[in-house]
């Protein structure tokens, strides 16, 4: 119930029950936890709170909160991280390229989630309370940037309601293919499940999904965006590049020129403390893919 996940139903699970869907979906994690989120009221289906017996057709849109903590296994592992900021009920960290967020089914180890849960216990002594660091949010594997992680479910049950109110601000920049004549401009365009290899891409019956960008710099038949999701649609930045003709470097899936790696860097966020009374405002150093263009 901290990080919220949506999906696009496909014609595989076309007249299935929802929990057969996200227990497909999330087969890392406890049944019985899956069935407590949806019965706790925190799974949607088009809109509407549903249960588990919820028949579904192609096209629904599921959203979900859940507490991606809750994944079996989950093991400490001494991993170097960046921390930019911490309190005692946040930390803000700078995501390397190719770090998963959070264990899958087949990867279990070396993510973002694994290198927090030691950081936040490494000086814990015998018999004190284990610590489990919350997402907030995620990033892509190959997204870099900065994140917010919660130190306990109240901060993160709170930092999350800011998200679905739109007072959390993010911001970031891009390398894309070709020169974009615009110096700024508002991308809108509606963003579902594509295929049955789970890609979301622009569909006319998708959800609304609007992005605004900046040009920071045009160079080498290269431009450099400040790329800001007004929603927080799955590959939304990258989607929306690829609609507009000028795909982000590295990006294979949306068409993205041969890069070392993907070239999208989170590089601000703003938020509210969790304590309600100081506006928080974090921004990293360019990537080197902004450098040397």
């Amino acid at each position: 119930m901290f990080t919220r996940l949506e999906f696009q139903v496909g014609e595989l699970f076309h007249r299935k029950r929802l929990d057969e869907f996200l227990f497909n979906e999330f087969s890392a994690m406890s049944k019985a936890y899956i069935r407590r989120v949806v019965k706790e009221g925190f799974c949607e289906v088009n809109g509407y709170v549903e249960n588990t017996g919820k028949t579904l057709k192609t096209n629904d849109f599921i959203e979900i909160n859940v507490d991606l903590d809750q994944e079996k296994g989950m093991s400490p592992e001494e991993i170097p991280i960046e921390i930019v900021f911490e309190d005692n009920q946040i930390i803000v960290v700078n995501k390397s390229s190719g770090m998963l967020v959070h264990p899958t089914n087949y990867e279990r180890n070396g993510t973002l989630l694994n290198a927090l849960t030691f950081y936040v216990n490494r000086d814990r002594a015998n018999g004190e309370k284990f610590v489990r660091p919350h997402l907030i949010h995620r990033l892509d594997r190959d997204t870099s940037g900065l994140m917010i992680i919660g130190k306990n479910a109240r901060v993160s049950k709170l930092i999350c309601g800011h998200f679905k109110r739109r007072l959390f601000e993010k911001r970031y920049v891009a390398l894309v293919d070709g020169i974009v004549s615009e110096d700024s401009g508002t991308i809108s365009a509606p963003i579902g499940r594509f295929d049955e290899e789970r890609r979301w891409n622009v569909k006319p019956d998708g959800k609304a999904s609007e992005t605004r960008f900046n040009v920071l710099e045009r160079r080498n038949d290269k431009t450099l965006l400040e790329l800001e999701p007004v929603t927080g649609r799955t590959n939304q930045l990258r989607i929306h590049c690829a609609h507009i003709g000028h795909p982000i470097l590295g990006d294979d899936w949306y068409g993205g020129s041969e890069f070392e790696r993907l070239c999208l860097h989170a590089r601000k966020i703003e938020f509210w403390h969790p304590n309600g009374n100081n506006r928080m405002s974090f921004e990293s150093k360019l990537p080197d893919f902004a450098i040397d263009i």
